[in-house]
């Protein structure tokens, strides 16, 4: 190949790195104005090309690049068209192109946003060990009390915070407060009964919580009465959360509103956070199971022994995660560090190949990677220098991508250094638009991700370890509990019972918790073979309906199953599991008197991708009529732990892990799961399995 047309593969690579780079890349003279930008750049900045080139970088980047080092990254900000502020990490390539400046931009807005959660999410972990660390040095309630109104008032930086309780006659009264030093005291004075009427203590005790940022806002909602009785207590911002006691007493209701937990603000309006409520109502909870904990006073210095080290391990556990995350992200950030240089400079295999399969060009990561020299690599074909062997394994792609597809794979080769690495690589059409489309070859560029295979290998490995560890002492405490439920080694008090059975549950929860996440993480390494053979869909059907007969009769809900006649090639203990899960889940969350339908369909047959023949699905149906699921939802509750409403969740006794484990065995089925939904007339939860087709002497997929 002649020298222009080297120039030419080497432009037309400087170009396809631009364009399919995932950073945003700028060009700039020395003046500072834009002379090229990709496709990222005009993402992020919200312009197009035509509008960018030409204009000062300054115009759109707030920040200085004078004296910046070529090796350190910086960050920056620059302004959307639509006022948004993003935060960019910046790096400047020197010396790259005579005269002028190469950046590159990355958008960390998202990632400095899930920072503050984390340490958000650290804050309220912090305080509830605290807090608890302190409930466990007194057995007095009033001690009890003080100490969170004291801990939350400290953390929130509120101007008062106070427990207020509400008496059998419709009365109420301050029995704990914490206030700062210049704000007035309102404890020990009582309200009228019309204060708290009944239809209040009803909000209240279904979960009401009031957040208002300006009492004499438009938006505020409070009665006139209120709003004066506040300002007599100088009160122009208010956060109200129900404290609601778990009652024991059989002739009384489970739960009854006890009280609330109050915080105020005097000295100015205040725009309460949602973390700031969510600590509130957990923090309103623990005060909750403390007044209950409260009658069972001799065995208070256990339970909230064993409260305070499971709050510990959770700030641990947090901790290490944030470690983790934090491990992960800077070996991340090294890894694609070593992209931001173009043709030699970056530490990625790039290399240009015709459509003989032979190499044109090639960067001295060859060289330095794999001990290929560049000039004995040129003219080669694939065979020749990567050996018989190996270019089986990526025979497939390259003829897929001489076919004009953009294909992205991973493999493993052995480098320089005699180890095995796991590499992303890509591989980019070259077509000739001038030629009716001709391919002409493909860009090669493959870069090392081993070490964020290890990572995921380290953390499957930390999560199977864990759960093992759990599983087996949970499992015999619950036999035990059990067996003292029984009564044959000596009958308790009714006190005695109460608290065996809070533990029963708690402890039925933990158990059903970590045999979820080992059953995920087996599904998921690889390490469960699912057995599939032709199964009767309804026979699938009655036996999830059958299984979860009991728990729809406890929840007073109707079961109906419409009746079908398909074949399907499924693992039938994995695909009842799926059909009772998510039964379960439709009753758990179904009104009383409700129906729940479940059904199958066959869909049209699809090509299968590989295979000449087409397959037919079918598509299963659990349909409730519920409370709903929001639309931002209905993605991530597949994911691990992600619940629409948590704390209702608890209650319901959900681990969130069922829905991501009907995923995995839907997925190694070859399948698909999705949810719809609308809120207030319930949600659809559908997914498929290949249909089986009966034909003479047997049958086939």
């Amino acid at each position: 190949m002649d020298v222009e047309g080297q120039f030419s593969i080497e432009k037309l690579l400087f170009q396809t790195i631009l364009e399919h780079s995932f950073d945003a890349i700028i060009i700039a003279d020395s003046q500072n104005r834009l002379v090229e930008v990709n496709f990222s750049a005009c993402n992020l900045l919200g312009f197009t090309r035509d509008e960018l080139i030409g204009q000062s970088m300054f115009d759109f980047v707030i920040g200085s690049f004078e004296g910046q080092e070529e090796a350190n990254s910086e960050e920056v900000q620059v302004k959307s068209p639509n006022g948004q502020i993003k935060t960019l990490e910046c790096k400047l390539v020197k010396n790259l192109l005579p005269n002028y400046k190469l950046l590159m931009f990355r958008d960390v807005t998202k990632l400095k946003l899930a920072s503050e959660e984390l340490h958000h999410q650290h804050q309220r972990v912090k305080l509830f060990s605290e807090v608890t660390l302190k409930i466990n040095q007194s057995l007095q309630l009033k001690e009890i009390l003080q100490t969170a109104v004291t801990e939350v008032q400290r953390i929130l930086k509120a101007d008062r915070v106070l427990i207020y309780q509400l008496l059998s006659n419709g009365t109420g009264i301050t029995i704990s407060e914490a206030v700062l030093p210049n704000v007035a005291p309102i404890l020990a004075i009582e309200f009228p009964e019309e204060v708290f009427p009944e239809e209040y203590r009803k909000l209240y005790a279904e979960g009401r919580i009031q957040a208002i940022s300006d009492l004499h806002g438009s938006e505020a909602g409070v009665a006139e009465c209120l709003v004066e009785f506040m300002d007599e207590w100088m009160v122009k911002a208010k956060l109200v959360v129900p404290i609601i006691q778990s009652v024991t007493n059989e002739a009384k209701a489970p739960n009854q509103l006890w009280g609330l937990l109050i915080a105020h603000q005097c000295q100015t309006t205040r725009q309460w956070k949602d973390f700031e409520l969510e600590m509130m109502q957990q923090l309103a909870s623990q005060i909750g199971i403390a007044l209950s904990q409260a009658e069972l006073r001799e065995n208070l210095e256990g339970l909230v022994a064993e409260r305070t080290t499971k709050l510990r391990q959770a700030n641990t556990n947090l901790q290490q995660e944030i470690n983790d995350r934090r491990s992960a992200e800077a070996a991340l950030r090294r890894s694609e560090e070593k992209l931001r240089l173009i043709a030699n400079g970056l530490p990625v295999l790039i290399a240009y190949v015709d459509k003989h399969q032979c190499y044109r060009f090639n960067n001295k990561a060859y060289q330095t990677w794999l001990g290929l020299s560049p000039t004995k690599i040129y003219g080669s074909h694939l065979q020749e220098v990567h050996g018989k062997k190996e270019y089986h394994k990526i025979q497939e792609y390259v003829e897929m991508a001489l076919s004009g597809k953009m294909i992205t794979y991973e493999n493993e080769t052995t480098f320089q250094d005699e180890h095995l690495h796991t590499v992303n690589v890509s591989y980019i059409p070259h077509i000739d638009k001038q030629e009716k489309d001709t391919v002409k070859g493909f860009f090669s560029l493959i870069s090392d991700i081993s070490d964020r295979k290890a990572i995921e290998r380290m953390k499957d490995e930390f999560i199977s370890v864990v759960s093992h560890e759990l599983r087996t002492p949970l499992t015999s405490i619950h036999s035990s509990l059990k067996i003292l439920a029984t009564g044959k080694l000596g009958n308790l008090c009714n006190k005695g019972q109460r608290m065996l059975r809070i533990a029963d549950e708690q402890t039925d929860r933990l158990v059903r918790l970590v045999n979820n996440v080992l059953d995920l993480q087996s599904i998921q390494s690889g390490k469960v073979k699912m057995n599939k053979k032709a199964c009767q869909a309804m026979e699938l059907m009655i036996e999830a309906c059958q299984t979860m007969q009991a728990m729809a009769q406890e929840y007073e809900v109707n079961l109906f199953s419409k009746s079908v006649a398909f074949l399907v090639w499924a693992d039938r203990d994995y695909i009842v599991q799926t059909l009772t899960n998510l039964l379960s889940n439709a009753i758990k969350f179904s009104p009383p008197n409700s129906t729940v339908f479940l059904s199958a369909k066959m869909e049209p047959p699809q090509q299968s991708s590989g295979r000449e023949k087409q397959i037919s699905y079918v598509t299963f149906e659990v349909k409730d009529q519920g409370q709903g699921i929001p639309a931002d939802k209905l993605e991530t509750i597949f994911e691990r732990f992600q619940q629409v409403d948590s704390s209702d969740s608890r209650k319901k006794g959900g681990t969130g892990l069922g829905l991501t484990i009907c995923r995995q065995i839907i997925e190694e089925h070859g399948g698909k799961i999705w949810a719809e939904s609308c809120l207030g007339k319930g949600s659809t939860f559908y997914f498929t399995l290949p249909l089986v087709i009966e034909e003479s002497g047997g049958c086939y997929e």
